[in-house]
């Protein structure tokens, strides 16, 4: 079993910053690919980027692409989701998953292939 917990999310102007954490229980983090996911009123859960076991091979959404940066620290079974030149669409719960156990290299894209989700966290960017 694996508890995740968000943190870091709040109200920021656009053009501003702000860096989501993902602290991760158990012994396995380091063997799961993880992603960060957001769900904005009224919309469907979105993917918005993962990011390998090794902190290898991230994949972004063009919408967040050059703006959000994923990172890791395996040896604090953390993710991190950097996220600077907010924009009002990119309001939303934000939620991070933990993938399945894997010896692999891949960045999940699908909801599907994650077995783990925090609470979520509410990013809300003013215009």
């Amino acid at each position: 079993q694996v508890q995740l917990v968000e943190s870091g999310g709040g109200l920021v102007q656009a053009g501003g910053s702000l860096r989501l954490s993902c602290a991760a229980s158990g012994r396995t983090f380091s063997s799961r690919a993880m992603g960060w996911f957001r769900q904005a009123p009224g919309k469907g859960r979105e993917f918005v980027v993962s990011i390998s076991r090794s902190g290898h091979n991230p994949y972004y959404i063009d919408s967040v692409n050059g703006r959000f940066t994923i990172s890791r620290d395996n040896a604090k079974n953390t993710v991190y989701l950097q996220m600077n030149s907010l924009k009002p669409e990119d309001t939303a719960v934000y939620y991070c998953a933990a993938g399945r156990t894997t010896t692999g290299w891949e960045s999940p894209t699908s909801e599907y292939e994650y077995d783990y989700w925090g609470q979520g966290t509410q990013v809300t960017v003013s215009s």
